[in-house]
């Protein structure tokens, strides 16, 4: 039976303003699908990218890539969800900005009772996002207890989840903020050191941390003004992953520069490659809600906003006026 909800469109790319909130119509789930209503929906750059285009979808489109609620209906063949249950979910296509959606199934877990609705829509994404980079995403030789990574924009919704997460790992993270706050609040959230690159060089910073040796891993979300400056931070056999463009597109890269700066890797990992799965979804999943229900991370939502107010939270973001994570409230 069809019924109408809210949600958060965009019929032309362009900036927060392009945000509409419409009513739509939505059905039963078919095949393989669920429908879902949100308690909570998650904020990510990526519905920035989206919405002005640098990761183009078709139009109208509906935003958002994570969210949490309760399961109405199942379709044909989905077995691991029912009715009533708890979920989350990090998917594709976007269109978590609403009040309830149909959508693939593949992606969606039981939410465990001790992680409230808010918690699991702020962090499926990030989350997940995390897990595969410490986990996944690695350098040659891997990672042991006492390496070295760097970690840009660490106090950040990713970045707050990181800095928790590698110290569990018992590595040293090294994160880059643009202001003392948010380095200090980096520091409290597990980073060994902290680095503000408004004021410091953060080459030569990690040059100094490090005895000069470099890191291992970079992991950069950040692009265009930090990932290439990045090499340089790296020990010989290194890896720079890039798995944003908070900043702008990373420039093209001569893999000259490579062999220059020590054979070193470069890398441009996506969540959605590793969520391709139910299988592998549920995996990623149990192993962030288990670091999360240990208390070795601990989710930090520092901005709710009402669903209406989407643009604003955009708007927000963009500035980087915000820290840890942000929910939308339909």
């Amino acid at each position: 039976m069809p019924q109408t909800v809210k949600a958060i469109r965009v019929a032309a790319y362009g900036g927060p303003e392009a945000m509409q909130l419409d009513e739509i119509s939505i059905g039963d789930p078919g095949p393989g699908e669920i429908r879902i209503r949100h308690h909570a929906c998650g904020l990510n750059f990526i519905d920035v990218y989206q919405r002005t285009g640098l990761y183009a979808n078709p139009l109208p489109l509906a935003l958002g890539m994570e969210g949490a609620g309760v399961v109405e209906a199942v379709g044909e063949g989905v077995t691991h969800l029912k009715a009533g249950d708890r979920a989350a979910y990090a998917s594709n296509p976007p269109g978590a900005y609403s009040e309830a959606r149909v959508m693939p199934a593949k992606c969606v877990v039981k939410l465990p009772d001790a992680i409230s609705f808010e918690t699991g829509a702020a962090m499926m994404l990030k989350g997940l996002t995390v897990q595969y980079l410490l986990k996944k995403t690695l350098p040659q030789a891997g990672l042991q207890a006492g390496d070295f990574v760097l970690f840009h924009a660490a106090a950040g919704g990713v970045g707050l989840i990181a800095c928790q997460w590698a110290k569990a790992l018992g590595l040293q993270l090294i994160g880059t903020a643009g202001s003392d706050a948010k380095c200090q609040l980096a520091l409290e959230h597990g980073a060994a050191f902290a680095i503000n690159y408004q004021t410091e060089d953060f080459v030569e910073r990690v040059k100094q941390i490090t005895g000069g040796k470099g890191v291992k891993v970079v992991y950069d979300s950040v692009g265009k003004d930090t990932f290439v400056r990045s090499f340089d931070c790296l020990q010989p056999f290194g890896l720079a992953a890039n798995f944003g463009n908070a900043s702008g597109k990373v420039p093209p890269i001569d893999l000259g520069m490579l062999a220059a700066k020590g054979s070193i890797y470069v890398s441009r990992p996506t969540l959605f490659t590793h969520i391709a799965t139910r299988e592998s979804t549920q995996a990623m999943a149990d192993d962030l809600f288990s670091v999360v229900l240990s208390g070795a991370v601990k989710i930090r939502i520092d901005q709710r906003y009402a669903l209406k107010d989407a643009a604003q939270a955009h708007r927000d973001l963009e500035a980087r006026k915000t820290t840890g994570c942000s929910v939308l409230l339909p």
